[in-house]
């Protein structure tokens, strides 16, 4: 099953994504974490990456889908997979669009998780992430279950530095000038499904299950 999962920032996507992967045993492919772990490796991509980033320059889309190409050749994502912050923009979406089709593969369901922007705010706010794995919990929606210490692999808890409310005002304007009219794009395509995210987290699971049954 291959898998998008949509959202703004703070929409509750993390923290779907580690049921989407327990449930289907599929891995959670986010832009950022391939593009360090290309890096990391030293791959021919990861390299050019690395000459933007080390310039101070914005990594182009042609060397971000050529990362994400290479991880959708890994053997792990043979059954699926769930993509998780990329496309941001109609382009990268196009881009992506030709790179599946290249590879013979295509997108099952993409998953909108819809929150309103003052929501938002209050949960990013109260939002602790893993240092080891990424996963979010969030203080009063998704408490781990001992304080700071994460429950899927014992990693340390932090509040990120960008999670404060102004900041997030600012990432949520990006988001919706650049990234929702990308629904509309998935929506032409009949793949689009639009989920309640201000239910608890448990409901939102759910609802998410039910629709990919």
């Amino acid at each position: 099953m291959n898998l998008m999962l949509f959202g703004a920032p703070g929409a509750g996507k993390g923290t779907q994504a580690k049921y989407l992967i327990e449930r289907y045993n599929i891995p959670q492919i986010a832009t950022g974490d391939i593009l360090r772990a290309a890096i990391v490796n030293k791959t021919a991509m990861g390299m050019e990456a690395k000459e933007y980033m080390d310039a101070g320059k914005l990594v182009p889309d042609s060397t971000i889908i050529g990362i994400i190409q290479d991880r959708l050749a890994q053997s792990d994502c043979k059954e699926g997979f769930i993509l998780d912050g990329f496309p941001r923009t109609l382009a990268q979406a196009q881009a992506l669009d030709f790179l599946m089709e290249k590879m013979g593969i295509k997108l099952d369901k993409v998953i909108s998780l819809n929150v309103p922007d003052e929501l938002i705010v209050g949960r990013i706010s109260g939002r602790r992430v893993c240092v080891k794995c990424g996963a979010s919990f969030h203080v009063e929606f998704n408490p781990e279950k001992v304080e700071g210490v994460c429950d899927y692999c014992d990693g340390e808890l932090i509040v990120r530095k960008d999670d404060n409310a102004q900041t997030v005002k600012s990432r949520l304007e990006a988001y919706h000038a650049q990234t929702a009219p990308l629904l509309d794009f998935y929506s032409d395509k009949g793949i689009l499904s639009t989920l309640d995210g201000t239910k608890d987290v448990a409901a939102v699971t759910s609802d998410m299950f039910a629709l990919l049954a």
